[in-house]
């Protein structure tokens, strides 16, 4: 398993232990591509996940530039209309960082 596979399936249990329930992981058309969906309530989360193992790496979030956030938004619009979901979402960054993949943060980059 490669580190970012690690690092989503990592993010996947957290989200599922927080009352999250996954609806589509590595989810992909010839255009774009969603990370990790889910669901709690009535909002669906489109999640975009970094691994970094150290620091000396940066902050995986700092790689969520504003043209990669327009790629999870327009791959958020697709997702919506193929499964005709009209309500709430939201689009979070998920860093891991850590040689186990120890620390989660989970930031709206809405």
């Amino acid at each position: 398993m490669t580190s970012g596979a690690r690092a989503e399936a990592t993010v996947a249990e957290f989200l599922k232990k927080h009352g999250l329930k996954i609806l589509d992981r590595n989810w992909k058309t010839k255009v774009c591509e969603l990370d990790i969906v889910a669901r709690k309530k009535d909002v669906i989360y489109f999640i975009e996940v970094k691994y970094r193992q150290s620091a000396d790496q940066g902050g995986g979030l700092d790689h969520i530039t504003s043209q990669k956030h327009n790629q999870i938004k327009f791959a958020a619009r697709i997702w919506n209309q193929q499964h005709e979901y009209e309500g709430d979402y939201r689009t979070i960054g998920a860093e891991v960082s850590g040689p186990n993949f120890e620390n989660i943060s989970l930031v709206e980059i809405d």
